[in-house]
């Protein structure tokens, strides 16, 4: 993973003391709330619907088990809200039938950040100084600015990779950070990266989406050789009320440019988007606006940029060398390893004695670079327990896991699960063994119970539903393993509002939180696509029809879900199946299962 170098932990040390001056002087009165404002946003604290949420930047999702560690002990001693606060939470919640909201846990984003919902801003000061100890800020992950940069959790070992792209993420977050032009743009902004050619970073829902491909037939006039690797830009992608997947700039974009053409992408967005609308501020609804016109807007600005400007951020091969050699591959446990044979053997003999070990091994571990390592996925998807959350304590037992499994690293997902990206194939079995103990070897990976969703109406203040009670329902009756096994790889993302922080737009099946005369309510849609090899190209999902009760959707699902085994054929997953059948046999399923319900009422 990437190391600081001194200039970095000086500036985040740096980052850390002045906000805290800040902090002093808006708790003195001298610096007024609407000034301060601002300034927390840009360190990431927001005020949620009861208490503070801090958001802890992890660029493109690399964690060392030194800063799990702070990020449990910042959990246990600091994740605790105020008596009074926590009383007319518990009350105010109550009356929906939350009854209880966990108090010493992170949570795991869809963006690989790291979020804390209790956090009092009195001592918002000390945790920032804590993260600073470790390499670690909640910098830019708020605010209208370019946020924190994801990336497949797999970058740098996946097998099917064209080239790392951690190392251009790393030149793009130097590059945005405190970015004088781009402090303060028409809205927010979010750009990931991919150098695989299995999209698994949702690039085409992003305002920037990069992924990293090879020109196999060159193009002399352009100077471009066979094989030279280079970007596919698309610009202007992103869910909230308007789902719009991000538009071709440019099919290849060589790569030492690709921050000169960044830089035009985003100014010409700064210079056009729209500021008088919060609704229509983001670069998605310009560039559809716009079409053409943008993309002309763009190439001209691009073209000023290198032939007037001196193409000041073109990437050198030396200043890519200096990055990349940053990011260090681990030392792993020196010891003589057993033949892959041997290894082989022995994890079908442990895979034929116990079968959860078996699926655990076909679920959760994906091939590596290395034949002898594996990537190993653990999952964070379990009873009693929101989507993506983690206690103290479990934090700890990540970092001890990493230590002994993975080299001290791990990798927080897009889908808000966490990676060992070094664990060699011969500890497989010791390691679920640990992992089972801990409560993280479900075998659910990529299945129904492996859902996505956002904090929702619990804990922010901009949900209109919450989110966490419909995944534990849907958690709760789909609890067998043979039947999850049966329905096979689905996507089930759920958001609490319109913002789409469960990505519900993506998903196979998405459910989105709305509030309908001041209760809770949630409108189903199927057949979204974040773009990965099993869901195809990027798309929204259509909604079934009006909205359903909460106490609806568990049965909405399931007739589903019937609907698919009854009209599947072979092995057809269910994308494919309701591709092939199209949106009707389904959404009569739903709408059935509503009738029923105000039936048996």
């Amino acid at each position: 993973m990437y190391q600081y170098t001194e200039f970095d932990r000086q500036f985040v040390h740096q980052r850390a003391a002045q906000f805290r001056d800040q902090l002093e002087r808006w708790q003195k009165g001298r610096l007024h709330e609407d000034e301060f404002r601002p300034l927390r946003l840009q360190n990431g604290w927001y005020v949620q619907r009861y208490a503070p949420m801090l958001r802890v930047a992890v660029p493109y999702g690399e964690l060392s088990s030194r800063q799990l560690r702070v990020l449990a002990r910042i959990a246990r001693e600091y994740d605790e809200p105020e008596a009074e606060v926590y009383k007319k939470a518990l009350e105010t919640q109550g009356l929906l039938g939350t009854h209880k909201l966990p108090t010493h846990y992170a949570h795991f984003s869809t963006r690989q950040n790291v979020q804390y919902n209790w956090i009092p801003l009195s001592k918002s000061a000390d945790v920032m100084d804590l993260l600073a100890s470790v390499d670690m800020h909640g910098i830019q992950t708020s605010g209208n600015c370019i946020r924190n940069i994801t990336s497949d959790e797999r970058a740098g070992i996946a097998i099917d990779e064209i080239a790392d792209p951690r190392p251009f993420a790393e030149i793009m977050r130097q590059w945005s950070t405190l970015h004088p032009e781009f402090a303060f743009l028409p809205r927010k902004f979010k750009i990931a990266i991919t150098g695989a050619t299995e999209d698994r970073a949702a690039t085409g829902w992003h305002d920037v989406g990069l992924h990293v491909v090879k020109h196999e037939a060159g193009d002399a006039s352009q100077n471009i050789a066979p094989g030279d690797v280079g970007f596919r830009v698309q610009v202007g992608g992103g869910m909230g009320r308007t789902p719009i997947i991000g538009t071709v700039l440019r099919e290849f974009l060589p790569w030492q440019q690709i921050m000169n053409y960044l830089e035009a992408v985003i100014r010409v967005y700064n210079r056009y988007g729209r500021r008088d609308n919060i609704y229509k501020a983001r670069i998605k609804i310009l560039v559809k606006a716009e079409g053409q016109r943008y993309i002309d807007d763009v190439e001209a600005e691009y073209k000023q940029i290198l032939e007037h400007d001196g193409a000041p951020h073109t990437i050198t091969q030396e200043e890519y060398d200096r990055v990349a050699a940053s990011f260090v591959p681990p030392t792993l446990a020196t010891r003589v390893l057993q033949s892959a044979e041997k290894t082989d053997a022995e994890l079908r003999t442990h895979a034929a004695d116990d079968v959860q070990f078996a699926r655990w091994l076909a679920r959760n571990v994906a091939p590596h670079k290395n034949p002898a390592l594996r990537a190993v996925t653990l999952s964070f998807k379990r009873l009693k327990q929101a989507p993506g959350d983690a206690s103290a304590d479990q934090l700890d037992t990540l970092a001890v896991l990493a230590d002994r499994f993975s080299a001290g690293e791990a990798r927080v997902t897009h889908d808000q699960n966490i990676v060992l990206p070094w664990v060699h194939a011969e500890d497989l079995h010791a390691l679920w063994l640990a992992a089972r103990a801990a409560g993280f070897a479900s075998a659910n990976v990529h299945l129904l119970t492996d859902m996505i969703a956002c904090p929702g109406g619990d804990f922010c203040s901009l949900a209109n539903a919450r989110s966490i009670p419909i995944a534990e329902a849907i958690t709760e009756r789909y609890q067998d393993l043979d039947e999850l096994d049966d329905l096979g790889e689905i996507d089930l993302h759920i958001s609490g509002c319109i913002n789409s922080c469960g990505h519900h737009h993506s998903g196979h099946i998405g459910i989105l939180g709305v509030d309908k005369d001041g209760k809770e309510w949630y409108q189903v849609s199927l057949g979204g696509s974040d773009g990965s090899a099993l869901s195809g190209t990027p798309q929204a999902g259509k909604a079934v029809g009006p909205s359903f009760s909460a106490a609806e959707v568990p049965g909405v699902i399931e007739a589903v879900l019937t609907t698919y085994r009854d009209t599947r054929e072979g092995g057809e997953t269910f994308i494919d199946t309701l591709r092939r059948v199209g949106h009707d046999p389904f959404k009569a399923a739903a709408n059935g299962a509503r009738f029923k319900v105000e039936e048996a009422a």
